[in-house]
């Protein structure tokens, strides 16, 4: 086992952290990513390779995100094969959960296939307003996103198994976003995500945290955001439109239709070069093909909710904001699970060899 612990102008709470391992665990090793901390802690630091811990580092401070994969390339090269754990330095976990978690991804190696584990809490107690909403704001977001149900998606103590490291070191994201972005990725790469239950400690109300609540919340919630801005536009000029051929015809379906013929094609064009990551990995016309049979799902759905509402007497506007706001979650899920999602090394060589992912032999193989 590693334990792997990024540090960014860690106080007292680091070597402390790595007392108690070193007497629960006196052959573990430990790397620990000075994140550009600079010269003033460069005696926390020197104490705690005094007490058997690899220090690695760099001068400029680059972010969580970009520690932990700075920790797992050194890993890789130097210790392969060896499980990692990762716990923050701020004395948030008790080195009994971290042991916790280290023995639940050992398990998984022998009994199935690999799996990220989360050391979960269960946020009761004394616990900062701003680290409860924090979490109760992500994990909402994270369950529209992805279908998937966890409790807490902000914990610093996760466990990996070797298998992954490669793949840990491919996900995007060099701050806070970055263990986000891992829970968003995993099905896609084929993992799963399982939970140890850990204690909740928040020492002196959280204030060894480095979390820039503005800064920091919006890089998790780009991808969101981002899908709501592009929502908007779309939106925009879907209503715009469906006013106007309002106003010139007495076709309902006529000026739903019109518009959203128009607002799609905006927000497709948006959507796959700027909201999802990775939109541009897929082929324009495939790509297209599906989110069109989406649309016309949507439009289906949104042309029977607006009939319905202005059965019951509702004005045209307001009908139509409310149908857009209930098919919003529908549109943004379908889209991030199935249309811009990674490309798998399947579709990879389909698209290369300019089939689809179904004609291609199973059995295919490249060969040096």
């Amino acid at each position: 086992m590693i334990i792997l612990i990024p540090a960014y102008e860690p106080d007292q709470h680091l070597p402390a952290l790595i007392r108690s391992i070193r007497e629960a665990e006196p052959w573990a090793t430990v790397v620990v990513v000075d994140d550009g901390s600079g010269p003033a802690y460069r005696e926390v630091f020197d104490g705690v390779k005094a007490l058997g811990c690899h220090v690695i580092g760099y001068a400029q401070n680059r972010g969580k995100g970009f520690a932990l994969k700075t920790g797992f390339g050194f890993i890789a090269d130097h210790f392969p094969g060896r499980n990692v754990v990762c716990a923050d330095s701020d004395g948030q976990h008790t080195i009994v959960d971290i042991l916790r978690v280290a023995a639940a991804v050992q398990s998984i190696g022998h009994a199935g296939p690999a799996a990220m584990v989360l050391g979960t809490r269960s946020f009761t107690g004394n616990v900062p307003a701003r680290s409860r909403f924090g979490n109760n704001a992500t994990r909402v977001l994270f369950t529209l996103a992805t279908g998937q149900r966890i409790s807490d998606t902000q914990t610093g103590l996760r466990g990996y198994p070797a298998s992954i490291l490669p793949w840990l070191r491919t996900v995007h994201g060099e701050r806070y976003e970055y263990e986000l972005n891992l829970l968003l990725e995993a099905r896609q790469a084929g993992f799963a995500i399982n939970s140890v239950d850990i204690a909740t400690v928040y020492l002196d109300h959280n204030s060894g945290s480095h979390f820039r609540p503005l800064a920091d919340s919006a890089r998790i919630y780009a991808p969101l955001l981002k899908f709501l801005s592009s929502s908007f536009t779309a939106f925009l000029v879907d209503t715009v439109l469906f006013l106007i051929l309002t106003a010139v015809s007495d076709s309902l379906l006529l000026a739903v239709v019109g518009a959203r013929a128009v607002s799609s094609a905006v927000n497709f064009a948006v959507n796959r070069r700027v909201v999802f990551r990775h939109g541009r990995e897929k082929p324009v016309a495939r790509t297209g093909l599906r989110y069109f049979s989406l649309v016309i799902v949507l439009l289906a759905a949104n042309f029977g909710l607006i009939a319905a509402l202005e059965a019951v007497s509702l004005p045209a506007l307001p009908a139509k904001i409310m149908a857009e706001i209930a098919l919003l979650a529908v549109s943004y899920v379908v889209q991030q699970r199935y249309l811009f999602t990674r490309s798998t090394d399947r579709e990879k060589l389909a698209d290369a060899a300019g089939e689809t992912p179904d004609e291609r032999p199973a059995n295919t193989h490249i060969r040096a």
